[in-house]
C-alpha cells in the first residue's frame, strides 16, 4: 500500500478549488465541512484544505488541524472514490478533540 501524500493527491490551484465549490455537493458536521466534486477523471482522490484565520488565530493551531486531516486522508485514500474533496474546518480542534474530528471526517467522506 502507498501511504504517501504526494503532489498528485493535492488540490493546489484556485481553479481546482473553484470547481469543487461550484459543484455544491457539501456535507457538514460540528467541526468540519466537506465539499465533493464529481469524478475528477483521475484514478485517485485529491484533497484541498481550508483553515481560516477566523477559525484559529495562531498558525501552529491551523497547521495542526491540517496535519490531522492530511494524515487521515493519507491513510484512507485507497478506500475513497476518485473525486476532489475540499475540507473546511468550521470550529477549531486540538489534541483533546482530534479523535472527534477524525470520526466526523470518516462520516463525511463515506461514499454517497
Amino acid at each position: 500500500m502507498d501511504y504517501r501524500f504526494g503532489k498528485q493527491y493535492r488540490l493546489l490551484k484556485t481553479d481546482d478549488f473553484s470547481s469543487v465549490f461550484a459543484f455544491k455537493n457539501r456535507r457538514s458536521r460540528d467541526l468540519l465541512q466537506v465539499s465533493q466534486s464529481a469524478d475528477n477523471g483521475l484514478n485517485h482522490p485529491r484533497l484541498g484544505l481550508v483553515v481560516s484565520k477566523k477559525t484559529a488565530k495562531r498558525a501552529h493551531d491551523r497547521n495542526y488541524m491540517k496535519r490531522v486531516i492530511r494524515d487521515w486522508f493519507r491513510l484512507n485514500k485507497n478506500s475513497l472514490p476518485p473525486h476532489d474533496f475540499v475540507v473546511r474546518v468550521r470550529l477549531a480542534f486540538n489534541r483533546q478533540n482530534a479523535a472527534e474530528a477524525r470520526n466526523q471526517l470518516t462520516q463525511l467522506m463515506r461514499k454517497r
